[in-house]
């Protein structure tokens, strides 16, 4: 009986698999004994364990207060500009020309329209300056081109997310939101079919009193914006941190996302760069979909569990780069599902639950020079076919049996993170229970040393000898 006919015969239960194992040792061990540099007597075990050395994840969020709130000033407010003092925004609006400056000190009321260009909006020096709408529609609608609102809390939108209330809504072009701060608002900025936007080092903070974040509306909405920029805001209580639809030529850099349903969320967004972010405690970090041309690179996805719970989600992703992110203690760091075309190369990929998830023909992927490190499952694959990742050279696996003859970095030996084994674990669940188990075993040595067991899954035919990444920052050395 040969090894693809065990496991074809989908054996069920512990003793099942035992048998199988019985049965194939005595057609294994004489072909590994065979291979000759490849066997597995010249080959020698990865130095990496890093579940023996490192139990837990240890990680330094980059937010000073998980729970943002502020003392909102007491007095009413007055607003100047041009050395007159007005009772209400809207007046002292009303009096700005083209390139005035027009500054809040205390708290005015809401909602106020801007309606004249290259104006800018800002708090007095040394205080913040309040727009606060009482919980009436947009308290900040920003109609006209050129204006910047610069370090103003804007606060207290309407409840309807139906209406698209928010905090800040820009349907200008050319608009600039710096060093703002946005808080009790159903949506936080949004830009509303406008050009040319920039969000610039803003705490944007939701309405945690909504229990269900799919109730809340987004931080940062950009509904047909081209050509934004966001960059280092800090996001979260809402639905979602970064929402997307239609929205193209999107860099998005060095934002902090928390306790949200999705830290970036893309829908028909082409063209795009997420570039050093970092999503955590979310139910995604970042959830990619029907999208193309991104790039995606030197971002953090760390503990992002949950409903969904993947640290990266690629659904119906085309022609993008995802490479240099670190994927750390999600449910699944990376999941991809119905895309085709993608490099995924460099990323750092530790102690998930599942490190790579492929499904429903995802199967056309150039993935090369990740880490794989302390994942439970390294890869699940759904797939038809054997698929095999790397190009002149593959991924490092903690787990694998490393054989550098040549010292090149690049081992002989090689690795099926995913196969027979896999597919026993999926459609027979009792087996995981035998994971460690010397039947288990004896398979797993055939995938990986006998080259004629070509089933479906996965396949590193050249795997690295050492790992591309430093992990170690990411556990508790105490």
């Amino acid at each position: 009986m040969t090894i693809e006919t065990v496991v074809e015969r989908g054996f069920v239960g512990v003793a099942v698999v035992a048998v199988a194992a019985l049965v194939v040792v005595g057609a294994i061990v004489p072909a590994v004994t065979s291979v000759g540099a490849t066997s597995a007597t010249a080959a020698e075990p990865s130095t990496v364990d890093a579940s023996a050395t490192h139990p837990s994840i240890s990680y330094d969020e980059p937010v000073d207060d998980r729970d943002p709130s502020f003392d909102v000033p007491e007095r009413d407010g007055v607003a100047r500009v041009d050395g007159e003092e007005y009772d209400s925004l809207d007046g002292a609006l009303d009096a700005a020309d083209d390139g005035d400056v027009v500054v809040v000190d205390g708290v005015v009321s809401g909602p106020v329209t801007v309606e004249t260009s290259n104006v800018t909006v800002r708090s007095v020096e040394g205080a913040w300056g309040v727009v606060d709408a009482g919980g009436d529609g947009d308290a900040l609608t920003v109609a006209a081109d050129g204006v910047t609102v610069d370090r103003l809390w804007v606060r207290n939108s309407g409840y309807s997310a139906e209406d698209n209330d928010a905090g800040i809504f820009v349907e200008a072009d050319d608009v600039t939101v710096r060093d703002a701060r946005v808080t009790e608002s159903t949506f936080g900025v949004w830009v509303d079919g406008a050009s040319d936007a920039e969000v610039a080092n803003s705490t944007i903070v939701g309405r945690d009193d909504v229990p269900d974040r799919s109730n809340r509306g987004n931080g940062i909405q950009l509904w047909r914006a081209g050509n934004a920029t966001v960059r280092d805001n800090r996001i979260t209580d809402a639905r979602d941190g970064i929402y997307y639809s239609w929205a193209n030529d999107v860099e998005a850099s060095n934002n902090t996302l928390w306790d949200l349903r999705y830290g970036v969320h893309y829908m028909y967004s082409d063209h795009n760069t997420l570039r050093g972010n970092v999503a955590f405690d979310n139910d995604v970090g970042y959830a990619l979909m029907v999208s193309n041309h991104l790039t995606i690179v030197d971002n953090v996805a760390v503990n992002n569990t949950g409903r969904s719970g993947h640290g990266m989600m690629v659904k119906s992703i085309d022609d993008s780069t995802i490479a240099g992110n670190h994927l750390v203690g999600n449910d699944k760091a990376l999941f991809a599902y119905n895309s085709l075309h993608n490099e995924i190369a460099s990323n750092l990929v530790l102690a998930n639950d599942v490190g790579v998830h492929l499904s429903a023909g995802s199967t056309d992927e150039r993935i090369h020079r990740n880490t794989f490190v302390d994942n439970r499952d390294p890869v699940l694959a759904d797939v038809g076919r054997q698929v095999v990742w790397n190009e002149s050279a593959g991924n490092f696996w903690a787990d694998a049996t490393v054989r550098d003859v040549d010292d090149d970095g690049i081992s002989e030996v090689r690795h099926r993170p995913s196969g027979l084994v896999d597919r026993l674990r999926r459609e027979n669940p009792q087996v995981a229970v035998f994971s460690r188990s010397p039947a288990v075993g004896v398979l797993e040595l055939a995938e990986s040393r006998v080259p004629l067991v070509e089933s479906p899954g996965v396949v590193d035919h050249r795997p690295l000898a050492t790992p591309v990444h430093d992990w170690r920052r990411y556990y508790d050395r105490n």
